[in-house]
Formats: C-alpha cells, sequence, structure tokens
C-alpha cells in the first residue's frame, strides 16, 4: 500500500498524457450532443471518485448529475430511460457486475456511454461507447489508493469533456502537489502512533472534498478496522454531533473557498465538544489549522482556474496524507493494509 500511495505522481503524469488528447476527442462529440444529465454509476472507492465527480461537473457546467442506485436495475428490474443522459462506468477492474449491468442497460436505452477503468481488457471496456484508462498499472493492495487519485483525475477531463472551463496546464500541477503531500510521511507517522488504539472515529469534508472523507474513511475501516462514520459538516451538524463527547476522534478537510467558514464554526463547536480533532488544510491558513489539536499542514495547491473555488485542485494532494494514516495506523495496530481480512481486490455483487 505505502509504495503504491508514492507511486501516485507517476499515475497522474502518465493518465493526463495518455487520456487527455482522447477527452479532447469526447468533448468535440459532446459538443455535438451535449447530454441534459450526467449518471455515473461506481461502488466502493469508485464510488468516492464518482461523488468527487458530481461536485465537480454541476459546480464548473451546470449540467446536473445523478449517482446511479444500481439494484434499481440489477434486482427491481427498473427500465429506466438513459437516452438523454451520458452514463459514466468508473471501476478499478472493469469487472463490476453491478455497474456493467447497469452500462448495459444504458446503453440498449440510447445513453452515449462511457468507461473509466485501469484495465483496458475488462468487461466493462468491452460495454461502452468510449473507454478510458487511469494508468495505475497494477494495484497489488486490496485497498485502493493509486486508482482513486488516476480516477479523480478523470473527473477533472470529463468535466471538461464537458464544457468546464479547466486548463491542462492547472491539471498538470497535480502531479507536483501530490508529490509535495508525500514528503509529509514522517509528520503522518507519528499522528497515526498516538492514534494506535482508536476504535471510532468521525470523518467530515463539505463540497469538492467531501468525496475525500468518505475516502478516508473507508480506509481506515478496510485496513485498520475502525468504525469511520463520515459527514458533510452540514449534515454532521442536524444530528450525529450528539456523538462527540471529550476525546471523541474527529477529522476534517478544511479547504479554502466556499466551505473555509463553515469548517472554522465546526472546528469551533467541537473544541468546545473536547473532540479530539484532526484537520486536513493548507500551511497558509493557520487561523484554521490551530482551532484542531493537530494538523497536517499541506502545501497550497495549485491556483483555480478563473472564475471557479479556490478549493478546485485540492481533492487529490489532500487525500494522501489520509492515505498514508491510515497505512501507518494498521502497522501501529500491527495488522497488514495489503491484505484485510475478509476482503479480496475484486468485488462482484448484483
Amino acid at each position: 500500500m505505502a509504495s503504491e500511495i508514492a507511486e501516485q505522481p507517476a499515475v497522474l503524469e502518465k493518465t493526463l498524457r495518455e487520456e487527455a488528447p482522447r477527452f479532447d476527442a469526447l468533448r468535440r462529440k459532446l459538443a455535438e450532443r451535449r447530454p441534459a444529465m450526467v449518471v455515473l454509476i461506481a461502488r466502493g472507492t469508485s464510488d468516492n471518485a464518482a461523488g468527487f465527480g458530481r461536485y465537480l461537473i454541476e459546480i464548473t457546467t451546470g449540467i446536473p448529475v445523478s449517482l446511479a442506485a444500481p439494484s434499481v436495475t440489477t434486482l427491481y428490474g427498473g427500465g429506466l430511460d438513459w437516452s438523454r443522459a451520458l452514463v459514466v462506468g468508473i471501476s478499478q477492474s472493469g469487472e463490476s457486475t453491478d455497474t456493467n449491468a447497469c452500462l448495459e442497460a444504458a446503453r440498449k436505452s440510447g445513453a452515449l456511454t462511457v468507461g473509466i477503468t485501469n484495465e483496458p481488457e475488462s468487461a466493462l471496456a468491452g460495454i461502452v461507447d468510449e473507454v478510458f484508462l487511469s494508468h495505475a498499472g497494477r494495484e497489488r493492495s486490496v485497498a485502493a489508493t493509486k486508482t482513486y487519485t488516476g480516477q479523480v483525475l478523470t473527473m477533472y477531463l470529463l468535466a471538461r469533456a464537458l464544457g468546464a472551463p479547466l486548463e491542462l496546464d492547472s491539471m498538470k500541477r497535480l502531479p507536483g502537489a501530490a508529490q509535495s503531500a508525500l514528503a509529509l510521511v514522517s509528520d503522518v507517522e507519528r499522528l497515526a502512533e498516538r492514534c494506535r488504539f482508536m476504535e471510532r472515529a468521525v470523518v467530515m469534508g463539505r463540497g469538492l472534498n467531501y468525496a475525500n472523507a468518505f475516502e478516508f474513511a473507508l480506509k481506515m475501516m478496510e485496513t485498520c478496522y475502525v468504525t469511520a462514520e463520515r459527514f458533510s459538516g452540514a449534515d454532521f451538524a442536524h444530528g450525529p454531533i450528539a456523538l462527540v463527547e471529550r476525546d471523541y476522534p474527529v477529522f476534517l478537510f478544511a479547504a479554502d473557498g466556499p466551505t473555509l467558514e463553515g469548517s472554522r464554526e465546526m472546528l469551533d463547536r467541537l473544541a468546545g465538544l473536547e473532540a479530539e480533532t484532526l484537520v486536513i488544510g493548507p500551511a497558509s491558513r493557520r487561523e484554521v489549522l490551530d482551532r484542531a489539536r493537530r494538523s497536517i499542514a499541506l502545501p497550497d495547491p495549485p491556483p483555480p482556474d478563473d472564475g471557479l473555488p479556490a478549493d478546485l485542485y485540492t481533492p487529490i494532494p489532500w487525500i494522501i496524507p489520509a492515505q498514508m494514516f491510515a497505512a501507518s495506523l494498521a502497522l501501529e495496530k500491527g495488522l497488514n493494509p495489503d491484505r484485510p481480512r475478509t476482503l479480496s481486490k475484486v468485488t462482484k455483487t448484483l
């Protein structure tokens, strides 16, 4: 898992180099056939990447995005009309049974279908109209890391293909931002050592980092067997905050931009409850980082493209310390993060 986390800058560079021209070709096709909506289909870590894609595409293009409920098709036989939709399946292996079943149904209903996978010879690649790759190479650890950031990167490229004012030059700064995040490994390991006996936690993020909250919590559940609940700050305040008592562990992504003030307010409220808070945020925002008991201070992310929010390019570099934390915490607990109990690399469900 640690070695695959370290491979992410190279994965991002290769994905940009190989797939950006192909997404540009899709952009020309979509200009002639602009979808009324986008439907994203995925499970697990890929579903978290899809969750990010939903926020990104809606914010930057104005096109409504839905995350599919596969059981509507696979269990209930719902005959959905996706004829005016762009339907996108995301799967590391390309062998997710329910994702592929939904893609087949969508194509039959007249949708333009796109697949995003790490496996060019997979079943998914043979189903869709257009296939794009996250060039992660073989992923040996059961817990996905480099495929997640590769999929998140393809969401930027997909949004651009749908007309978002995203510049390739901005995206090309993401591998360097990921490399800077990797340099924090020693700090992250020290934080994980302090959390050795943690059994439960809450992870919060909002907006473009909401998906990162889900992914961070998933990594702790998969590799450390920590019961990690995940929320947006807004949802957390509507009830689940009752969970918090003195020294309750709460992790929070706090980014510049539209969600910053809400993060400040939540951290202040958690401080009043004496929670054990750890914030992941920009080093330039000490007034935010200092509101938590502990923090992971990241270099400022690549600047956003004109007119877009300040947190636009935070999700990829900011998930990397979370991945490193989960891997380190598993080792502190005497667990093997590469082989979580009862899990396998490919999960097939209907």
